[in-house]
């Protein structure tokens, strides 16, 4: 009896087949073994980026994937910090802030203490252009901001709020379209190729570890921003997120969403409305 098949032998039928089993032993094994739960993430841009992984590690298929990660801690660590790609940049979509300047800060006003989480802040960028307007505002020094993210290389990184110099050119721009008061170099200090943002930004910033698949609430908010993190969840992991976002919100919280994420069709849709539809700014309502 001959069982010497090759490859070629497997219909495509079988062979993605065979891909999916892989892909699904590999996210139950990173799930048990080191509490990630990434199998709620939408399997089109989750598997793209594991192939990219398995190739720039020099691998073959995801079953070898899974040797790796399930067995040597620094690869499943690599992989996760390319699941977790950051995207991110100052006052990115500068409309989004000149409009929660105007329409949100005035309401922030009537608060004695502001709560502020940034869910998946990546490397943070969002959250010190949030510290730089509540500074210019006069209510950096009633706010605490919360910044979590799944890879610790990122929070990291957020800590030290320090970034590449050839961005700020870009990042002027978009905190002179966002309403900016100052001139912008005030806020950091430049050093050979980087910059350092000052330290009075960071004085009321709490930065740690919180995966939005498998953590729970952790406070009550006025604000949570989350741009540009659910689109890569499917429809059940998006609820989930929701709901401990709704859960997280005090009365008449604020949810920020981003440019290709909206609260319609989700079972909180009857709970918030729209502050502005356009910017994806809600306001809960019971």
């Amino acid at each position: 009896m001959d069982l010497g098949h090759t490859d070629q032998d497997i219909p495509v039928k079988d062979e993605t087949e065979r891909e999916d089993i892989e892909l699904e032993l590999l996210l139950e094994g990173i799930h048990r073994l080191y509490g990630y739960d990434f199998r709620d993430y939408a399997i089109p841009s989750l598997r793209r980026r594991i192939w990219h992984f398995i190739r720039a590690e020099s691998l073959n298929n995801i079953s070898q994937l899974q040797e790796k990660v399930l067995h040597y801690r620094p690869v499943f660590e690599r992989l996760v910090h390319n699941l977790s790609i950051p995207v991110t940049e100052m006052f990115r979509d500068p409309n989004l802030f000149l409009t929660f300047r105007k329409k949100i800060v005035p309401l922030l006003r009537t608060y004695p203490y502001i709560r502020i989480w940034h869910a998946g802040c990546s490397t943070g960028e969002e959250v010190y252009s949030m510290a730089i307007l509540l500074h210019e505002e006069g209510l950096l020094d009633k706010a605490r901001i919360y910044a979590t993210d799944m890879n610790d290389r990122s929070l990291e990184r957020a800590k030290q709020g320090i970034f590449g110099i050839e961005k700020m050119k870009l990042y002027t721009k978009n905190y002179i379209e966002a309403g900016g008061t100052r001139s912008f170099s005030e806020y950091y200090t430049a050093k050979y190729n980087s910059v350092i943002f000052q330290p009075f930004l960071s004085k009321n910033m709490i930065f740690a570890e919180h995966n939005l698949a498998t953590d729970r609430s952790f406070n009550e908010f006025n604000v949570i921003f989350c741009r540009n993190v659910m689109i890569y969840f499917n429809d059940t992991l998006r609820d989930h997120v929701h709901g401990l976002f709704y859960e997280s919100l005090s009365r008449f919280g604020i949810l920020v969403l981003g440019a290709k994420e909206s609260i319609q069709f989700t079972e909180y849709s009857d709970s918030y409305e729209p502050l502005d539809r356009v910017e994806k700014i809600y306001r809960k309502i019971n």
